[in-house]
């Protein structure tokens, strides 16, 4: 399989801290892949550095080329997306305009028009509100249309920063359920979740993160069996 994404031997610092410590990964085409790990393990970081919002040193090729000099809208237009931890939705605009704001790299009038009624399908709730301001809608309702707002670009490489992170459980499933659904769609997926059942269950190989490095990788299922990630991240025994 082709790598989408090739990370070889990222460093991230902050001041004198060295928060990512040289680290490998890649993204194959068509593959979900999760990073999981502990709160400061270094795994938001990976994620900025990778869409070039975070300085880093080492090297990072997304299809193919280096992402070095290359501005975060830039990679946007060449369909690496992210949807941030804490959700980013623009407040003061409707649940339409977000949609439209995220196909801004887009031309094709009907296209996004068709796009946003899809977005509408998968998220009903999104329809009910469509013309309602983003800041009023509730934690959940503001994650999925960040994650409506990224597939708006038509993503090559979607990124997801800890799209679960303090929504309630039927919310955390609806989530899970629409990355479930893209990952059918082999749009590839690098998946940053502390929930790591959920995240394992759902990708096809992880990573895991700890003090900034990779100190296990492999086939998510195999992982979830892991006596070390059963102890560490899914509160078992070993």
């Amino acid at each position: 399989m082709t790598d989408v994404l090739s990370v070889r031997g990222l460093k991230v610092a902050y001041g004198g801290i060295q928060a990512v410590k040289g680290i490998d990964l890649e993204v194959r085409a068509g593959e979900l892949v999760t990073l999981i790990g502990a709160n400061g393990a270094g795994k938001s970081t990976t994620l900025k550095a990778i869409t070039g919002t975070q300085a880093w040193s080492g090297e990072i090729d997304y299809m193919g080329v280096s992402t070095r000099g290359q501005a975060s809208f830039q990679l946007l237009v060449k369909g690496l997306a992210m949807v941030p931890e804490g959700r980013g939705v623009f407040a003061r605009m409707t649940v339409t305009e977000n949609l439209q704001m995220g196909a801004f790299v887009r031309n094709d009038t009907d296209g996004i028009r068709r796009d946003i009624d899809h977005m509408f399908g998968i998220f009903p709730r999104l329809k009910e509100r469509a013309r309602q301001l983003a800041g009023t809608l509730s934690g959940g309702e503001q994650q999925m249309l960040a994650m409506a707002r990224s597939l708006m670009s038509q993503p090559k490489l979607l990124l997801l920063d800890e799209p679960s992170m303090g929504l309630s459980p039927i919310m955390v499933e609806k989530v899970f359920e629409v990355i479930r659904s893209v990952a059918e769609r082999k749009v590839p997926m690098l998946l940053v979740e502390q929930n790591a059942r959920l995240a394992l269950e759902a990708a096809d190989r992880a990573y895991v993160m700890e003090s900034g490095l990779i100190t296990l990788s492999g086939d998510a299922k195999s992982l979830l069996n892991d006596p070390k990630v059963r102890e560490a991240y899914l509160g078992e025994a070993a």
